[in-house]
């Protein structure tokens, strides 16, 4: 009878250690492609707000070319907010907003390169 209590003992003690072996230790995955996309177009839209920013400070966007180029980067960012509202951005609307995004930096490059200055 002891000895039976002794093997229980053991294989109760042991029994842990082998649903540990099989633990996977993979590395987490790398982050999904949406999730690059998304962070790619999120710096875009910082990059592209602070040049619109730099623009006014610096005199080259009056008050006028200023708030259009702003309702932009807000059209830019409502696509992207109704792309990620199921939780995933696919490759198609990461594509369709990237396209409205070169645009909108077309759009301030030539606002900013003309020949409307504001008025100081």
């Amino acid at each position: 009878m002891n000895f039976k209590t002794t093997i229980v003992a053991i294989v109760i003690a042991i029994a842990p250690g082998f649903a540990l072996a099989q633990t996977s230790t993979t590395p987490t995955a790398a982050p999904a492609a949406s999730d690059k996309a998304s962070a790619r177009i999120d710096a875009r839209q910082a990059e592209q707000q602070k040049r619109i920013d730099t623009g006014v400070k610096s005199g080259e966007l009056n008050q006028k070319e200023a708030a259009r180029l702003q309702k932009g980067q807000t059209r830019v960012q409502t696509m992207e907010d109704k792309a990620k509202a199921d939780g995933t951005l696919t490759k198609g609307e990461a594509h369709k907003i990237e396209r409205a995004q070169d645009r909108q930096s077309a759009r301030i490059y030539t606002q900013k390169h003309d020949k409307q200055k504001a008025v100081k």
